[in-house]
């Protein structure tokens, strides 16, 4: 085994080589990952005359955690570390080993995977980062999304299932606090970021580089008791106490931290919890559903006086009304062009001021009433133009993904 947890009087020159690589690496990688944006003027010196980067890119990658500099950070990352690795060893060749060091690089490694599967498991768990499906989508052909789009849909879709992965990840994440769990912990986060890996590898969802990471810093823990393991799961034979190796021998040091344990991390959860909670309610549309929301699906578009036909060549008639945001709107033409619109309403005077993101703000040139249950009327001036609109409201219960309810027993598959 090329490192453990223990106490071990002398290492092994491939067990020292190995851990310096690993420590420089993945402390590098950590510090890199809050301090890369300091050093971009030799970064992408470092991409253009090595890596072939001539072209332009920004720093942050709008999001995207596979990007340019995040490679040319990685290569930076590696090369560095070797570099630390050669030098440590040149000058460091003649200690027998790294039993204190390796203690509080373990320590770091922890701390980093807890907060990482607290924060990716509390935003599944209250469905922050994947959300139901937006009416947009709704009415989207499966054709025209993305891989990662058709994924961050699939996972949105059921609440029930995003919570379990959540939770599965914060699991792993509390099992790293104690060392004697964090083994456990450790095959837990293997197993749970290895489907997100490959979730971000086969939907091209750029975190690939950083749900790697996750993996591998979990194997390193999972490895320096990977002998136990194998005894029991796999050989079936009876194990040993792990003798994990403390460097700080003075009991009162120990009580005070297991206390502080005991204190804080009730409280940090409890802190997630009412963030992710409110975060949560924040972004739920069904406390924020403005007037008139739905899918509004048009029957009638009268323009200056001429009623237009619904031809699906037509890109200025509308096809539907889409309200499900407050002061916003979206119209989906013949053509299934999206054109976002400010949407407020006066639901007093029955009056909407409606226009285009960059166009002309008007102080109020539209009108609605309700012709009858599920039937809209909007009439009043769009640019020169006079518009008469009628609609009906779409029943969401006539698509099969939002109609299609839980089944305990079901006589043939339900596959549309």
């Amino acid at each position: 085994m090329l490192l453990n947890q223990k106490y071990n009087t002398e290492w092994s020159s491939i067990s020292k080589l190995f851990f310096r690589f690993i420590c420089s690496y993945f402390l590098l990688y950590i510090i890199l990952m809050f301090t890369s944006g300091l050093f971009e003027t030799p970064f992408r010196w470092v991409g253009k005359q090595f890596l072939g980067f001539t072209y332009d890119f920004d720093v942050s990658g709008y999001g995207s955690g596979d990007n340019t500099y995040a490679y040319i950070t990685l290569f930076v990352n590696v090369i560095a570390a070797l570099i630390i690795t050669i030098l440590w060893s040149i000058i460091d060749k003649k200690r027998k080993g790294y039993n204190i060091f390796c203690y509080w690089f373990f320590v770091v490694i922890r701390i980093f995977l807890f907060a990482a599967m607290c924060l990716y498991g509390f935003v599944k768990i209250f469905q922050i980062q994947f959300q139901p499906p937006s009416f947009i989508k709704l009415l989207q052909p499966l054709g025209e999304f993305s891989p990662m789009g058709l994924a961050w849909n699939y996972m949105g879709f059921s609440k029930g299932f995003g919570m379990f992965a959540g939770i599965m990840e914060v699991i792993g994440g509390l099992l790293l606090i104690y060392r004697r769990t964090s083994t456990i912990g450790a095959f837990i986060i293997i197993g749970v970021m290895t489907q997100v890996a490959m979730m971000n590898l086969m939907f091209d969802i750029p975190v690939k580089l950083f749900s790697i990471h996750l993996i591998l810093m979990a194997l390193i823990i999972f490895m320096t008791d990977v002998k136990r393991f194998t005894s029991v799961f796999i050989k079936n034979k009876a194990t040993e106490n792990y003798a994990y190796y403390h460097p700080v021998t003075s009991k009162s040091y120990h009580k005070i931290i297991d206390k502080s344990k005991k204190i804080l991390i009730p409280i940090l959860l409890i802190l997630a919890s009412v963030l992710g909670y409110l975060g949560e309610l924040n972004i739920n549309d069904k406390n924020h559903r403005p007037h008139l929301y739905g899918i509004w699906q048009t029957e009638t578009f009268v323009i200056n006086n001429d009623t237009i036909p619904p031809l699906i060549t037509d890109t200025n008639r509308w096809r539907y009304l889409i309200v499900e945001k407050k002061g916003q709107s979206v119209v989906k033409t013949m053509t299934d062009n999206l054109i976002n619109y400010t949407f407020i309403t006066d639901t007093i005077g029955k009056q909407i001021t409606m226009h285009t993101r960059d166009g002309i703000k008007d102080s109020i040139n539209l009108k609605f009433e309700h012709l009858k249950s599920g039937h809209l009327k909007l009439y009043g001036v769009m640019g020169n133009d006079s518009m008469n609109v009628t609609f009906s409201l779409k029943d969401l219960n006539s698509l099969p993904l939002t109609s299609r309810d839980f089944h305990w027993i079901n006589e043939r598959p339900y596959n549309k």
